[in-house]
Parts: C-alpha cells; structure tokens; sequence
C-alpha cells in the first residue's frame, strides 16, 4: 500500500489504545474507512472493529523509514504516521532548556572521542570522564558511559555558570535509583511507550544489561519511538563497553528497558 499524503493534526503524543476515546480515534477510525480498512464504526471509541482494522492496516503498511509496521493493533506515532503522513509526527530536536540544550551541544563536540588504547576504558579524553566522576583511571578499568554523561553536564552548567543538577556517579542502575530517591524524574519504560511524548532531547536513557550493569547515554531527538542518541564508552552497534563516543540512531523508545531520567 502506498503511504498516504493527506495530513492531520500532529500525533496526539499517547499510544492510541482499546478503550481510547475523542477526536484522534474518529480521525483514525475515518481513515481507515477511507484506505479500504473497515468498515468502522466512525463513533471516536477504539473498540474491537477498530483494533481489528488498525491490525489490517498496519499489515499493509510500512512505517517512514520503509520497514513493516509491528502489528499491535494500537496506534503509536509510528502507525499515525503511516496513516496521516510523517509532517503529523514531526521530530523534536528541541532541549526544554537552555542547560540541556548545551550538554547536548557540548556533548555533540565529543563524539568521536575515541580510547587509546582501543578497548582498555583509557585514553586522554576518558581519563577527563572519569575523573569527573571522582575516579582515578589508574585505578582500575572503569565502564564510562556514565561517566561521559556527567562530565557534560558539568561543562555546561560551568559554561552556563548554573548549579550541575546531574548525579555525581558512575554506576548506571546507582544513576537510576538515586534520582528515585531524590526525587528527579524518572519516566519508566512502560510510561515512556505509552506517551512517547514524554521523552525529551536531553534526557537520560538507562538500560540494564543484567548481572547489576547497565548502559546511558543522552537523547538528542526524537522521531516516532525512534532516537537519535550520543553515548560514550560504546561502538556503532550500541554496546556497552565499547571503545568510543559515538552518535547513533539505532535505538527505539521500546528497547530502553529501565527508562529515562530528566533532569
């Protein structure tokens, strides 16, 4: 099926689910009547008919970067976008502040930064990480993607000459619990899938790669679920202990399994 052109209100920045109601649901439940995927009942109530036509739909479609759409029978901003025209999900590139939006500036200056040697969590630059943190590279091999983050931060709240708001630590699951306790916000995975508008360019994203490690890095935009992203102490294909700062572009809202810390 070839993607739709016309357009509709921006996506309403909530998965649309079964038992959504309002204007969004009579405009997707119209559209689908339109692309041969009802009949609908056009009553702005996501009831059974509706899920059963989405599913249709989204077996037919692909999303904006021409992959298959997961056929889940809701409506998340990727299947709006299918059904709407992309313009209706926009990218936001927009940091909520000016602190956030110079750590992602600073932070954008680092990507390459690479260590020397290859794979040993040392080199010049990641000392720099490290140290900000408290660490002493001589110390041991220490995982620094925490690390990387909070150096940032405190580059920009030094240039900005603002107090760091960041926590001071390099455990990636210690980030996440200690801004639980001190009351930073967190949004947690199942609430960043259900209203991806929530997640924000400049926020943290932790996932957890069991045994007690996890991985972070920062938020530059996002697209649909889909994340541009700047990590340090990874590689292209987003691991963690990787050799370098890298920007990627590989992540969705749906594999950050911890969640996202705002700071």
């Amino acid at each position: 099926m070839a993607s739709p052109t016309t357009t509709f209100a921006t996506f309403p920045g909530t998965v649309l689910t079964p038992g959504s109601k309002g204007a969004a649901v009579l405009a997707v439940q119209q559209r689908l009547n339109k692309l041969g995927c009802g009949p609908v009942a056009e009553d702005g109530t996501f009831g059974a008919e509706t899920q059963d036509a989405i599913e249709l739909f989204q077996a037919r479609s692909q999303d904006t970067s021409g992959a298959p759409l997961k056929i889940d029978g809701v409506v998340g901003p990727m299947t709006w976008a299918a059904l709407f025209g992309a313009d209706t999900v926009p990218p936001n590139a927009t940091a909520p502040s000016q602190l956030l939006a110079t750590v992602l500036q600073l932070a954008s200056r680092e990507v390459g930064t690479m260590e020397d040697p290859l794979g040993s969590n040392r080199g010049p630059r990641v000392d720099q990480y490290l140290r900000a943190v408290g660490l002493n590279p001589a110390d041991g091999s220490f995982p620094w993607c925490a690390a990387f983050v909070y150096f940032c931060f405190q580059q920009a709240a030094k240039t900005l000459d603002v107090p760091n708001p960041a926590i001071k630590d390099a455990g990636v699951l210690d980030l996440w619990n200690k801004a639980g306790s001190q009351g930073i916000r967190r949004i947690a995975a199942v609430e960043a899938s259900t209203t991806p508008s929530l997640v924000q360019p400049g926020c943290l994203f932790v996932i957890t790669t069991g045994s007690g490690n996890g991985h972070t890095g920062l938020v530059e935009q996002i697209a649909g679920v889909r994340l541009a992203t700047i990590e340090g102490n990874t590689n292209l294909g987003g691991s963690r202990e990787g050799i370098g700062v890298f920007r990627r572009t590989g992540r969705t809202i749906a594999t950050i399994n911890r969640g996202f810390i705002q700071y």
